[in-house]
């Protein structure tokens, strides 16, 4: 099998990630049958179907499933082959693959990219914002060099580094201002909008409700904190929003603000990267950019209705 080339493995992982060729071209800067052709070539080559095939998506086989496994880890190892030779040559700074949550995306973003053009000159930045568990695994996979996510993941092979902690906030009806902030028990009696599953901010504001699995089909769900605060403002519920989204999401939404007596509920946001990673001693560089935005970010006023 002496053939097998990395654009085949590369094209092989798109199609693998994304589930269907036309997606899995577009990703790979490709036309649709050329890359049904390569995965063609590839499976020819390995003398095995690496997918199943249907009209709308295509899935692993069971071979294909093995065979991924590995092609992963032969892809992330070239690619921390080129992060070395890029550090060695002191030219990371011109491209930087950042993975971020959607509930710290839109509030730190500007900013974070703002700074690094200032610091950096010329430099290539790439998003990709998605939920933590996604966020891992691309970074298991050599594909981002590193992801802002709430803390802790407790991923042996991932290096985490607090950037800064930061109070949720009640948000309510314009006529609940000035009432009693309620309490834990309090809140697990009212009608409670939380993030829909997979979300950690959703987690974390059960936990804080106290608010068991078997109330959890109780709870309204939203597939953004934007929609959380519509709905509250059309008078549907109360929600709670992390600090630094104040002042986007309320701009348009008529909402009473409220913050939590202490202990507030609160969550950790850091860094994550690749243990083997050549580039720590970069992302250090990065680290500091994402807390000067923080600053800004959680500096500005919030409304204390209470």
């Amino acid at each position: 099998m002496k053939n097998i080339t990395l654009k085949q493995l590369r094209y092989f992982e798109a199609l693998a990630r994304d589930g269907r060729f036309r997606r899995a071209a577009e990703a790979c800067a490709i036309s649709q049958p050329a890359l049904s052709m390569q995965i063609k070539e590839l499976e020819e080559e390995l003398g095995s179907d690496l997918f199943e095939r249907s009209a709308r998506e295509v899935k692993l086989t069971a071979f294909g499933e093995t065979f991924a496994v590995r092609a992963r880890a032969i892809l992330a190892a070239v690619d921390e082959i080129a992060d070395f030779a890029r550090a060695a040559r002191n030219q990371f700074l011109t491209r930087l693959r950042i993975g971020i949550i959607p509930t710290v995306a839109p509030y730190l973003l500007p900013a974070i990219i703002k700074d690094l053009n200032a610091t950096f000159e010329g430099i290539q930045i790439e998003i990709r914002e998605t939920q933590t568990a996604k966020l891992v695994q691309e970074l298991a996979q050599g594909n981002l060099d590193m992801a802002i996510v709430a803390l802790p993941v407790s991923e042996p092979s991932l290096t985490e580094l607090k950037l800064f902690t930061e109070e949720f906030v009640l948000v309510r009806r314009p006529e609940d201002e000035g009432k009693p902030v309620p309490g834990r028990e309090a809140l697990k009696e009212m009608r409670l909008l939380l993030l829909e599953e997979g979300h950690c901010f959703r987690e974390q504001a059960l936990s804080f409700c106290n608010i068991g699995s078997g109330r959890v089909r109780e709870v309204m769900e939203g597939s953004s904190l934007s929609t959380l605060v519509q709905m509250v403002s059309a008078g549907i519920g109360v929600t709670l929003i992390p600090q630094m989204a104040v002042p986007l999401e309320t701009r348009s939404a008529d909402v009473s603000i409220s913050r939590f007596p202490a202990p507030a509920p609160s969550r950790t946001i850091g860094m994550i990267w690749r243990n083997s990673t050549p580039l720590a001693e970069q992302l250090l560089e990065i680290a500091g950019c994402v807390r000067r935005a923080a600053d800004k970010g959680l500096r500005q006023p919030i409304p204390d209705r209470s």
